[in-house]
């Protein structure tokens, strides 16, 4: 029995977890597992409403369960930044989710804007430290709203949190990497300090690791790489700020939005699985939105319960559904409705 927190959230996510939880129920009467939901209503319409975003009480309960399961955050009657800040990042920052896992998976069927390349090039994983760096919120304002005015921003590395993230990832390479290959992504030829610490607290680990591969690239090398040679990459691990922006640009090369879903990770403690698509506002309750990342995101959230034939099985059913059901990913565009195309991954487990 595992316990699932739901959060919904603002504009297609209801509808994009309606999705996910149908395919969930089908993985349950498969393969004998179960599971028990809570919903929470947390996201814009509480915060217009009350002005809550994250009661503490909440988030002690949010303590209590095995897996949180995020539809989409973000309101057009809510300044953006808000419900980002009050809800997002301070789940992540008080449970402690110190790992954003993004797979970059090209599945059969699935167009990608990269010429010649296909499913069997383009199949990596981006380990992102995500609690530290450019993301912990240090620095302010001088003078604000002057011709004097100073913005800092500070980047915080500590040696814990590069360490344990490095550490993660090396492990995640060794059990499940393809090509046992371990890329650190850093930018040492400008943030000196802050990649010299990424830099030799890699070079001190990967000893321990004799089977992987391991080598360094900067980060403006690896957007080009990723775009001309996707096949050069198996894991690839790299600061908050720089793990935010490539797997945007991993999100593109595998299909786009709506077939990527990622993972934010207490390893042993709950964790948060979700779409990384916005809430899309525009297109609530159209029954037009695209809910295939939502629905990997519950296979992700199976495979770090131990349910990995279930997970195995939804990837392999989202494939199908991509290569001969849907005319494209696009929201307003699959040539089915939202909940049939959950309907279909689901009749296919």
């Amino acid at each position: 029995m595992y316990k699932v927190a739901v959060i919904p959230g603002d504009g297609t996510g209801p509808e994009m977890v309606r999705e996910g939880l149908k395919v969930l129920k089908a993985a349950e009467d498969k393969f004998k597992f179960k599971t028990e939901v809570v919903d929470y209503d947390l996201g814009g319409e509480r915060y217009l409403k009350t002005g809550e975003i994250l009661p503490d009480k909440v988030l002690d309960e949010l303590r209590e369960f095995d897996t949180i399961y995020l539809g989409a955050i973000g309101h057009p009657d809510v300044k953006p930044g808000i419900l980002e800040k009050g809800l997002l990042l301070t789940m992540r920052f008080n449970l402690d989710l110190f790992i954003n896992l993004r797979p970059v998976k090209l599945l059969p069927g699935v167009y990608t804007p990269i010429k010649n390349k296909g499913p069997e090039d383009i199949d990596f994983v981006v380990v992102r430290e995500n609690t530290e760096g450019l993301y912990a919120g240090a620095g302010g304002f001088l003078r604000k709203d002057t011709p004097h005015e100073i913005a800092v921003q500070e980047s915080i590395n500590t040696r814990h949190g590069v360490e344990r993230c490095l550490r993660y990832a090396f492990d995640y390479c060794r059990a499940k990497g393809k090509q046992k290959k371990l890329t650190l992504c850093g930018k040492t030829n400008a943030l000196t300090y802050a990649s010299d610490l990424w830099e030799r607290v890699f070079n001190e680990i990967k000893p321990f690791y004799p089977e992987i591969e391991c080598n360094y690239a900067h980060v403006d090398a690896i957007c080009m790489w990723m775009v001309k040679n996707p096949e050069w990459f198996d894991v690839i691990v790299t600061d908050n700020m720089f793990g935010d922006i490539i797997s945007d640009l991993g999100a593109m090369i595998q299909g786009g939005m709506g077939i990527a879903a990622s993972g934010n990770l207490n390893p042993g403690q709950v964790s948060m699985f979700e779409p990384i698509g916005g809430s899309a506002p525009k297109y609530a309750g159209k029954e037009t939105i695209n809910p295939l990342a939502s629905i990997c995101a519950v296979a992700m959230m199976l495979d770090y319960l131990g349910e990995t034939g279930a997970a195995e099985s939804i990837e392999k059913a989202v494939g199908e559904v991509c290569s001969s059901r849907l005319k494209s990913l696009n929201a307003g565009e699959m040539g089915y409705s939202t909940s049939a195309v959950g309907d279909m991954v689901a009749e296919l487990l």
